[in-house]
C-alpha cells in the first residue's frame, strides 16, 4: 500500500483527557520552509502534554520526537533535489493520484496539496475511527473535506486546519516582481491550486492562525468567515535558541534566513542595502541561510552589485550550527515583504541577536511596535534597511539593549508548549462542534 510505509500500527484507545491527533502536512522538510519545522515541534510539545501524535506527512518527511509515529504517504516527489522535475517510470504510476501529479506538474501546475489530501484521507479510510481529530497543516486539498464530511459521504472526523497566511500573497508579490509575461503566465498556473484552498478553507469548521494580521487577510483573502478563525502563535524552544557568551561576535556580520529564489522573501533588496552598508563599513558581511537554485534571478543581482565575498550562502545546517550562526552575528535582519508569522524573527530574538525587521505583515505584532526588540523599517526599501543596519553597527549599546529585549520578548510570549496547549484546546473544541452537529443530524 503506497501510503502504509512507516506505519507503526494504530493508535490505541486511550484515556479520558488524552487526544489521538493525526497531524497531516503535504510535504516536511526539516531544513527549507516553515512546515517541517512547525509539524516537528507542535507534534512533540503535544506529546509532551500526554497526547498521542500521528503525523502523514508527503516528502520531504520531517525529523520527528521517538515518540511521534511517522506514517509516510509517498507519491511521486517530482521537485525532490538532486533531480527536480523528473521522469518517472511507467511502473511508478500505481494509482490514478500519480497520473494526476504526473499531468499536473508537466502542464506546470503545483499538484501536491492536492494530490496529498487525496491520499491522507484513503489512508485514514482505511484505518477506521483511531484517531479523534485530524489537523492539517496548510494542506487546504479537495480530500479534507472527504475526511471531514459526514458518513456515507465521508469519514466524519473532526477536522480543523493551519493557515500560516494565505498563499494567494505569495501569488500577488511573485507577479508583481514577474519578469515579463512568461514568467506571469507561469506562476499564476503554478498557483492555480489556491483557488482549491480558498473553495476548502471556507467549507472547514475551524481553521487555525499564527498572528491577528494573517486572521485578517484570510477573511480578506479566502473569504472564511472569521468566527471560525482563531489565533495560536507558534514557539520557539529557547533551551535551544539561545545566546552563546562563550563565541564571539564578527565584526560587521549581519545574519538573515530567506528562501534565496522567494521575492516575498525580500532578499534583493537586503542585498541592496549591503551595497549601500559597504560605501561606510567596508567590513560588512552577510551570512545567507538559504541558497539560490542555478539560473537565479539573485544571481544576477548579486553580480551586478559586485558583492562578492561579502555573501555567503549557507544550507542544510542544524538548528545548533543556526545558533552558533546567530552568536557571531552582530545583526540579524527579515528583510520580508510580507510575513504571517515570522519564526526567523522569534528565533533571532530568543538568541540576543539585535534584529532589523520590515513592518510586512505580521512582523510589528510578533516583534513590538515600539522599537524595544527590534528596529522597523518599511518593506521593500533598501535605503531604509542600509540607514538601521548602519546605526546599529555603529552603536554597541543599543546592540546589547535589542539583544536583550528580543530575548525577554520571545521567552514571555513564544513557547511550543503554550502553543500545544492552544492547539488542544481547539481540537477539543472541534471534537464538540462535530458531536453536536453529529447529533443534530441524528434527530433530523
Amino acid at each position: 500500500m503506497e501510503d502504509g510505509e512507516g506505519q507503526r500500527g494504530p493508535l490505541m484507545s486511550t484515556d479520558d483527557g488524552v487526544l489521538r491527533v493525526a497531524l497531516l502536512t503535504y510535504r516536511g522538510n526539516p531544513r527549507c520552509g516553515g512546515q517541517g519545522v512547525y509539524v516537528r515541534h507542535l507534534s512533540r510539545a503535544l506529546v509532551d502534554l500526554g497526547h498521542h501524535v500521528e503525523v502523514l506527512s508527503g516528502p520531504p518527511y520531517p525529523e520527528l520526537d521517538e515518540r511521534v509515529r511517522l506514517q509516510r504517504v509517498p507519491g511521486l516527489d517530482l521537485y525532490r533535489q538532486p533531480d527536480p522535475f523528473r521522469r518517472p517510470h511507467l511502473a511508478e504510476l500505481t494509482h490514478w493520484t500519480h497520473v494526476a501529479e504526473l499531468g499536473l506538474t508537466w502542464t506546470a501546475g503545483f499538484p501536491e496539496p492536492l494530490v496529498f489530501s487525496l491520499r491522507a484521507h484513503r489512508a485514514l479510510a482505511r484505518r477506521g475511527h483511531d484517531v479523534d481529530v485530524v489537523h492539517d497543516n496548510q494542506c487546504l486539498g479537495t480530500g479534507l473535506l472527504g475526511i471531514q464530511a459526514s458518513p456515507p459521504r465521508g469519514l466524519g472526523l473532526p477536522l480543523l486546519a493551519t493557515i500560516h497566511h494565505p498563499v494567494t500573497v505569495d501569488r500577488r508579490v511573485e507577479l508583481a516582481h514577474a519578469g515579463d509575461w512568461r514568467r506571469r503566465l507561469a506562476l499564476r498556473r503554478f498557483y492555480g491550486f489556491t483557488r482549491m484552498q480558498t473553495r476548502v478553507a471556507r467549507r472547514l469548521a475551524r481553521i487555525l492562525t499564527v498572528s491577528h494580521s494573517s486572521l485578517d487577510d484570510i477573511v480578506t483573502e479566502h473569504g472564511v468567515r472569521r468566527e471560525r478563525l482563531r489565533v495560536v502563535p507558534v514557539g520557539v524552544d529557547a533551551r535551544r535558541w539561545r545566546p552563546l557568551a562563550s563565541r564571539p561576535r564578527v565584526s560587521g556580520r549581519l545574519m538573515t534566513t530567506a528562501s534565496a529564489d522567494v521575492s516575498m522573501k525580500g532578499l534583493a533588496h537586503l542585498l541592496e542595502a549591503l551595497a549601500k552598508v559597504h560605501t561606510e563599513r567596508p567590513d560588512a558581511e552577510l551570512v545567507v541561510v538559504g541558497a539560490p537554485r542555478p539560473g537565479s534571478p539573485l544571481l544576477a543581482v548579486l553580480e551586478r552589485l559586485a558583492l562578492g565575498a561579502a555573501v555567503r550562502f549557507v544550507s542544510g545546517v542544524s538548528d545548533e550550527e543556526l545558533v552558533e550562526l546567530y552568536a557571531e552575528a552582530e545583526v540579524a535582519v527579515v528583510p520580508s515583504l510580507y510575513e504571517g508569522f515570522s519564526l526567523p524573527a522569534v528565533e533571532a530574538m530568543a538568541c540576543g541577536v539585535p534584529l532589523v525587521a520590515t513592518t510586512g505583515g505580521a512582523l510589528p505584532e510578533v516583534v513590538g511596535h515600539d522599537g524595544r526588540a527590534a528596529v522597523l523599517v518599511p518593506p521593500g526599501d533598501a535605503g531604509a534597511l542600509a540607514g538601521a543596519i548602519l546605526a546599529l553597527l555603529g552603536d554597541p549599546a543599543r546592540r546589547a539593549s535589542l539583544g536583550a529585549a528580543g530575548r525577554a520578548r520571545a521567552l514571555a510570549r513564544y513557547s511550543w508548549r503554550a502553543t500545544a496547549e492552544a492547539t488542544a484546546a481547539q481540537y477539543r473544541e472541534v471534537i464538540a462542534l462535530a458531536r453536536a452537529q453529529a447529533g443534530t443530524s441524528a434527530r433530523c
